[in-house]
């Protein structure tokens, strides 16, 4: 007896139907380090666990950080973090500026890439929400069959592109049908990023009635220890320092590339970045400014670490004028580089 197809499933030799599967998409999925989804005490808690038990940010033993980390750290930190963030969130949509940034700049190249009606973008973030392994699977689920992992980092560091790796394929791992993935390599020194940086800060001085004596260009920092391991980080922004002043035509001594944003004991990159916005202020220097080429968005690190903090310092040590140059964030010249980038990594897909 010859069975129909709706018999032969009936009777288990032939596997059940399952929904018509969507494909041939391309996702584009940008990444940044993360947000709090509030100042308050649980958000900031919930926050800053995620981050600080990341084994690629703090390589020390569990058996000693975690003691700290759950008996002091996640105690005393969040309500000193959260009242920072308080300073410098963005009342009207109630949310960090770099979730806003990262949101509007997945808006924007989402519209740059319209001309590929394949092509889909969104972003997520690596602590917090929207986390990388929903969007990965709505991606999928849309009929992306191919995605594009970028890591919003110009230069490379285990601590930041390398968790984003990870937990992008952490995500695969748990995927019966895996979408093939990219993933974008440091740009440190792609020529679009470098004439972005080198434009915004021509573009920012000019606006000034003053001259600066010297650009720090401060990028965060990574403990000396991870460098010594071979991390390249170190390497990197030094040499987008030096590219970007090039391109500039200062000096040597007009642009200096300084570290912040050290955490714990531990001895990590320098020259710090406080410690010689103050050195400079006490041996005469009157007039500097102050930009973050390493970060996408302007954040907490940026916002009030450099344009409040590093600001303070200046002026309480004999400092008379100090400006932060903001970050590419959702520009035209920011989305630039966003689009440049993106568009390599797409070579072949579309």
């Amino acid at each position: 007896m010859i069975l129909t197809e709706e018999q032969s499933r009936a009777v288990g030799e032939l596997p059940p139907q399952h929904p018509p599967v969507k494909i041939q998409k391309v996702g584009v999925l940008i990444v940044n380090l993360g947000t709090p989804d509030g100042t308050d005490y649980k958000s900031m808690r919930r926050y800053l666990k995620e981050f600080l038990t990341d084994r690629r940010v703090i390589e020390w033993s569990r058996f000693l950080w975690y003691p700290i980390l759950f008996g002091i750290v996640l105690n005393t930190r969040p309500g000193r973090v959260g009242k920072a963030y308080e300073e410098i969130w963005n009342k009207d949509l109630d949310e960090s500026y770099l979730r806003t940034y990262t949101r509007n700049q997945s808006d924007r190249l989402g519209e740059m890439l319209a001309s590929h009606p394949s092509v889909m973008v969104d972003w997520a973030m690596r602590y917090g929400q929207p986390s990388i392994s929903d969007k990965l699977n709505a991606l999928k689920d849309a009929g992306c069959d191919r995605i594009v992992l970028f890591p919003l980092y110009p230069q490379y560091a285990a601590a930041t592109t390398a968790t984003v790796n990870d937990k992008a394929f952490e995500a695969l791992m748990k995927m019966r049908w895996q979408p093939a993935l990219r993933t974008v390599p440091p740009y440190h020194d792609d020529p679009a990023y470098i004439e972005a940086i080198a434009q915004s800060i021509e573009t920012h001085v000019a606006g000034l009635d003053w001259d600066p004596e010297i650009l720090l260009m401060s990028f965060h920092g990574i403990p000396q220890s991870y460098f010594l391991k071979g991390d390249p980080y170190h390497c990197q922004c030094l040499k987008t320092a030096r590219l970007v002043r090039e391109r500039l035509g200062w000096p040597k001594e007009k642009l200096m590339p300084t570290f912040q944003s050290r955490f714990g004991p531990e001895e990590w990159l320098q020259p710090y970045t406080d410690k010689t916005v103050e050195k400079l202020a006490k041996e005469g220097v009157k007039r500097i400014a102050v930009i973050n080429p390493g970060f996408v968005s302007d954040c907490l690190e940026t916002l009030e670490e450099i344009a409040g903090e590093a600001g303070e310092i200046f002026h309480e040590n004999g400092g008379e004028h100090f400006t932060h140059i903001p970050c590419l964030n959702d520009s035209d010249g920011g989305m630039k580089v966003l689009e440049a980038v993106v568009r390599r990594e797409l070579q072949g897909w579309i």
